[in-house]
């Protein structure tokens, strides 16, 4: 917090009179101001660090979490423009857990009814 500037009593005792300005500046530092003890700050002050700290890993997974995402979305966009001359070997190939599936499906006789 900044002090107030210092008053020139004697500026004002020239140009006012000794008598009355003696009497201000008595009266100017009878006056006490509290300074003001911040108590709030210690107490939240670990709770919002701990949120910080957090909050940057929430950020992280995020943008790993984007990332992924958009590799996906990458993905999806190349096999949408070469599905309709893709072969199922050729789907199979880059979707092995598919043809896992469907091989399993087939050799234990499960027909989907």
């Amino acid at each position: 917090m900044q002090e107030p500037e210092p008053i020139d009593w004697e500026y004002y005792r020239k140009g006012i009179g000794p008598r009355l300005v003696d009497m201000y500046k008595e009266a100017y530092e009878s006056v006490e101001i509290p300074k003001y003890v911040d108590s709030v700050t210690p107490q939240y002050k670990p709770k919002f660090d701990a949120l910080l700290v957090e909050l940057k890993e929430a950020e992280e997974k995020s943008l790993k979490e984007s990332e992924r995402l958009e590799k996906e979305i990458a993905e999806v966009q190349e096999l949408k423009k070469k599905i309709s001359t893709m072969t199922a070997d050729e789907y199979f190939e880059k979707h092995p857990e598919v043809k896992k599936k469907f091989d399993d499906e087939i050799r234990n006789d499960y027909w989907g009814y």
